[in-house]
């Protein structure tokens, strides 16, 4: 129990920090890990059951047409690490094709909504020990040392790999190599470039599920850093950064405005926005060059017909 405390007081802080820090800079940001939230979660479990959202039909539709091939992949008895669980919607499919896993590893942010999921796969699973970790995947985390250290397999769906900038990804790859040893895998789905205009509709849908996610990012402030943002003064934005080849999602503030946090004030101008996410999206190789950078090799690719999206199975490399 104490243990829970400090790893919730740590979060607390490090979100205290991080909105400080953002929200001090010329271009206001926010982290995009900070959207998960229980709310923030439910969210977006709703944006993927989105017509517009083709991401997770897409990538759902690959691990269920490649199931056996990727299994195969991660060997039998795996122990699958999942980086960013979630609602492990999509690790059914792989759990279910796998030959003899000895042990799910679901990771995530958002403890009370992991515990939820841990309920779940556990009566989906029976036989399967499912241990849950609750950390920050995008900051270095030790794997708890009663999980064996052969056969490990890494699992990161949802095309999350595109929110992190090229250090970022960088990190995250050697981090992940770190935890699943020189022999081990890993399986990663990455959204494909294509046309701006499906890009942009599926981060700003007609329902405004999206614009409500963003959104939830202020009344989170407001709810656990005494924040006073008037949540009904900004907007919901989605744009196409050439450059980063990326979906920026943006706060947009609708008037001149002063917000309080945690005792401090930031000011704000009509039209200035808070930017909180990027969705960066690869070409094949341009995906490549960032997996080898981080000491993996590309060992296979599944994809859909269109080419709208890839899952990449990848080995690590000295």
């Amino acid at each position: 129990m104490l243990e829970i405390v400090s790893q919730q007081t740590q979060q607390l802080e490090a979100f205290r920090a991080d909105v400080a820090m953002g929200l001090s800079q010329g271009q206001k940001t926010l982290p995009s890990r900070w959207f998960y939230d229980n709310r923030g979660c439910e969210l977006f479990e709703e944006i993927t059951r989105l017509d517009e959202y083709y991401l997770t039909r897409t990538e759902t539709d690959i691990l269920r047409n490649h199931a056996r091939e990727i299994a195969d992949f991660c060997g039998e008895g795996a122990v699958l690490l999942e980086y960013g669980a979630g609602a492990g919607i999509k690790t059914e499919i792989l759990i279910d094709a796998l030959d003899r896993p000895r042990l799910y590893v679901p990771i995530d942010i958002a403890g009370d909504f992991l515990d939820a999921t841990v309920v779940r796969m556990r009566e989906r699973f029976p036989n399967l020990q499912t241990l849950p970790v609750v950390a920050d995947f995008t900051c270095d985390f030790d794997i708890p040392r009663g999980v064996p250290r052969a056969h490990r397999s890494a699992f990161f769906p949802g095309s999350t790999m595109g929110n992190l900038d090229p250090h970022e990804a960088k990190r995250f790859l050697r981090r992940v190599r770190r935890h699943v040893g020189w022999r081990g895998a890993a399986i990663i789905g990455v959204d494909l470039k294509k046309d701006v205009a499906t890009l942009l509709a599926a981060y700003d849908d007609r329902e405004g599920i999206t614009a409500a996610f963003n959104l939830n990012l202020l009344t989170r402030i407001n709810r656990e850093l005494g924040g006073d943002f008037s949540v009904e003064c900004f907007a919901h934005q989605a744009r196409w950064n050439e450059a980063e080849s990326a979906i920026e999602m943006h706060l947009v503030s609708l008037c001149e405005q002063v917000v309080a946090i945690d005792g401090r004030r930031f000011a704000f101008k009509a039209g200035e926005t808070i930017h909180t996410e990027s969705c960066r999206k690869y070409s094949v190789s341009s995906f490549t060059e960032v997996v080898e950078d981080g000491r993996w090799g590309v060992s296979a690719i599944w994809s859909d017909s269109d080419r709208r999206f890839a899952v990449f199975g990848l080995n690590a490399t000295w």
